[in-house]
């Protein structure tokens, strides 16, 4: 029994010690970290360098900011646009008389100009939906009013909401062409309605930071030139700049450029989808029949794939996908989706050698 209690006693010193060393170091680590806090940021950062040059650079991913979509105004008169540079995806869609649509959408942009603005048609709303987009406007068709209503669309629209926008009375113009906004004005606005600023949806599409290839598949095409005519009034086209790796974009034979910086629109990536579209009234307003799936085109670096497009519903996102069942990854870059009437012509070429 002595031996015992001996033994216990003696035992306890070395167990002491070791708890106090190791107090003593996490105490230490502790005192280091506030300490050096800056250095160990730094390291951090070092550490994670590679990741950290691979973030995109059209979009913040990890961004929960909620886009908002504005309708721009594409009748000839209304050339040139201003802002569509800050646009991460824009859409071109027919509408009535032969003239198409823009509709240009943005995430953490102070763009200080942007239009000129023009008034909702119902087929964009679900453009706006996809995206969980704040629908920025200039009047509607009666049809749109009833969807904005029901589908509880958040818009921000210019003829209650006259605030967010102003006229250009320097442009010698009709006054349809003359109204423009700014992400300042729609984000006041957007906090005076009490519009929901945080978004838990994820991107339309997938980017990739490391650039894609299409040259590789089996299935790709040349594509230097790129033309979809939209109506009697209307075509778009595109030319491949192999030094910048971007297509420039074109109007009806004229280039598309900024009425503030005078430079030609590029684009990093075209997405064309044919999709039916029909006349239901007197004015031409169209029908789109955009819920279901169909065929398409995605242009990158120089080369096209053909592609599905699915969309279920109104407010579901449009699933792009290869040949291979694969949903596409598009390269880091602005995006122009290219919704062509079918039947309309369509022609994707390489320059002749």
């Amino acid at each position: 029994m002595i031996y015992m209690a001996k033994h216990s006693k003696k035992s306890k010193k070395p167990m002491g010690l070791f708890v106090f060393l190791f107090l003593l170091i996490i105490g230490f680590g502790v005192y280091y970290a506030i300490t050096h806090e800056e250095e160990l940021q730094n390291a951090a950062f070092d550490m994670m360098g590679e990741v950290q040059i691979k973030s995109l650079k059209v979009v913040d991913q990890f961004s929960k900011t909620r886009p908002v979509a504005v309708m721009i105004n594409n009748n000839h008169q209304a050339w040139p646009h201003a802002g569509l540079e800050d646009a991460y995806i824009t859409y071109e869609i027919i509408a009535e008389g032969g003239i198409t649509r823009l509709m240009a959408i943005f995430k953490d942009k102070d763009t200080s100009k942007i239009g000129s603005v023009r008034s909702a048609r119902p087929y964009f709303l679900d453009y706006a939906l996809e995206n969980d987009a704040i629908y920025v406007h200039f009047g509607w068709s009666e049809d749109a009013r009833l969807d904005i209503k029901s589908l509880g669309v958040s818009n921000i629209n210019g003829l209650t909401d006259d605030g967010a926008f102003w006229r250009d009375t320097s442009l010698k113009k009709a006054k349809e062409h003359t109204a423009f906004t700014s992400m300042e004005r729609i984000d006041k606005y957007a906090k005076e309605k009490g519009y929901w600023r945080d978004t838990n949806k994820d991107l339309l599409l997938e980017y990739s930071v490391d650039e894609i290839d299409l040259s590789t598949r089996e299935d790709a095409i040349k594509a230097d030139k790129v033309f979809m005519k939209y109506s009697y009034y209307t075509n778009t086209s595109y030319e491949y700049d192999s030094e910048n790796k971007v297509y420039k974009r074109f109007m009806s034979g004229t280039s598309h450029v900024d009425a503030i910086t005078g430079e030609q629109y590029t684009y990093k990536n075209i997405i064309i989808t044919p999709i039916k579209n029909k006349s239901y009234d007197s004015y031409g307003r169209q029908k789109l029949d955009n819920i279901g799936s169909g065929n398409g085109y995605f242009v990158t670096d120089g080369y096209a794939i053909p592609i599905t497009w699915s969309k279920e519903g109104r407010s579901s996102q449009t699933v792009y996908k290869n040949m291979d069942g694969e949903e596409i990854k598009v390269n880091d870059g602005n995006t122009f989706i290219q919704i062509t009437p079918i039947g309309q012509e369509l022609k994707i070429e390489g320059n002749e050698q």
